[in-house]
């Protein structure tokens, strides 16, 4: 069956894709900006979420990767006609993903302390970063078995039931938040920091439960780990592989920025928190699209049609550049209320408002980044995906960060780093993607 790339077909998988997408962020932000109000050590806890949310972040997308290698071997077979020769590789994928996330797990609870003090927490911070991890760690192996669910899906080319399961999740977490942090007088005492854990520990266990009832419901794809070992594994870890080193690479960059916004001080790791969280936000909206090229990518490079492929990449980025520029709009007009949602530390708010900017005027350069990355990983380019990385990160972003440190331009210099990190990101996709396809199209 033929493709269709059309602004239907692609809004159909990109505006669920979208909603799905932005479930992990808005866990973030909800306990970002409920932990920045709580009443009793409000700084401290968001610093502490701050830390926390980063680190879970970089391991969670650094093993999170299976999604988008099992996402693009499924739609390329399924553009091949050969969906049934693919359907044990799932559970295998996952039963090694999770094994791998559950070692990791175990193992970092015995040097939590160290792991913080190395991100410069300290003193109460510190002691918040332990309390809030040691529970927030247990959502660690569900929020990757559904990441390789959603994969699954998107493989499928639907994104239907990710969303729900997206929707059920981020609806829970708010609704826990508020009970578990600030408690219900005469029924249960107000839990602070540990509440806004145990919200996101709960959310991410429905989240996984949904997972399997809609994959064991609604497709013929078994979770039952069948031997002989799947052909296509071997290329899958190698895929997963190269985004394991490539996720590795964007998570320094992430946790460098956190890392010295913390030697700042307090206000500043604040601010840089709020800040990250909707630059995630942001970043997951935006996606969408790419989410919609890495599943419609797949399926046309399985049936070799380059045209459709050209023209997809060219509907996608046309729509993520409106999406951006809506998103820079709101930013800009509602500039000082958005900040307010996440604290009622002024010191806190007022550094966060003199870098929002940045982050603002940055937002159609990470569209062509995410986009293409989308795209990129559907058609299976995760060495090239690798590189890319590699080179923005330790060629980009890192001389940036520590030569507008030498400058004394403190939270600036940080945001500006992670500006030309995205340039070099966005840039080398496009060249590439050019290079590569733009020979293939045939005249029609």
């Amino acid at each position: 069956m033929k493709t269709a790339v059309s602004f239907r077909t692609i809004n159909k998988l990109a505006i669920p894709a979208t909603i799905a997408g932005i479930a992990e962020p808005i866990l973030s932000i909800t306990d970002t900006a409920i932990v920045g109000n709580i009443p009793v050590d409000g700084l401290e806890s968001l610093a502490a979420a701050g830390i926390v949310g980063s680190f879970l972040s970089m391991l969670i997308w650094i093993l999170g990767q299976t999604r988008s290698a099992i996402s693009a071997i499924i739609a390329q077979y399924l553009g091949a006609g050969k969906l049934e020769e693919v359907k044990t590789l799932p559970a295998q994928a996952i039963f090694l993903n999770i094994i791998l996330s559950i070692v990791i797990l175990i193992s970092t609870i015995f040097i939590v302390e160290e792991i913080f003090e190395l991100l410069n927490a300290s003193g109460k911070i510190l002691e918040y970063c332990i309390s809030y991890y040691s529970i927030r760690v247990w959502g660690f192996p569900l929020t990757l078995f559904v990441f390789a669910v959603m994969g699954i899906f998107r493989g499928l080319q639907n994104t239907y039931y990710p969303m729900l399961i997206a929707i059920v999740g981020a609806i829970l977490n708010i609704g826990l938040d508020f009970l578990l942090v600030y408690g219900v007088d005469g029924f249960l005492d107000a839990m602070y920091l540990e509440g806004a854990a145990w919200a996101s520990l709960i959310s991410q266990g429905v989240m996984a439960i949904m997972a399997v009832v809609f994959l064991l419901t609604k497709t013929d794809i078994n979770l039952k780990v069948r031997l002989p070992l799947h052909e296509e594994l071997n290329r899958l870890v190698v895929m997963s592989l190269n985004l394991f080193v490539r996720a590795v690479a964007l998570n320094v960059a992430l946790i460098l920025a956190v890392r010295e916004a913390t030697a700042l001080g307090d206000k500043y790791i604040g601010a840089h928190t709020i800040a990250v969280n909707l630059w995630l936000f942001s970043a997951f909206f935006i996606d969408g699209y790419g989410a919609a090229g890495n599943i419609m990518g797949g399926r046309l490079l399985g049936a070799k049609n380059y045209n459709g492929l050209w023209k997809l990449a060219k509907k996608i980025m046309l729509y993520g550049a409106i999406v951006s520029i809506v998103l820079m709009l709101t930013g800009f007009l509602f500039y000082k209320p958005i900040g307010g949602i996440f604290s009622n530390e002024i010191e806190v708010l007022e550094t966060f408002y003199a870098v929002f900017f940045i982050l603002i005027l940055g937002l159609p350069m990470n569209t062509i980044a995410f986009v293409f990355d989308g795209l990129f990983k559907g058609l299976g380019e995760m060495k090239y995906l690798r590189n890319v990385l590699l080179t923005a990160t330790f060629l980009g972003f890192i001389p940036a960060l520590f030569l507008t440190k030498y400058l004394n331009w403190g939270l600036y210099g940080i945001w500006i780093a992670l500006t030309v990190w995205m340039a070099i990101r966005g840039g080398a996709l496009v060249w590439k993607f050019r290079r590569k396809f733009r020979p293939l199209l045939q005249n029609t």
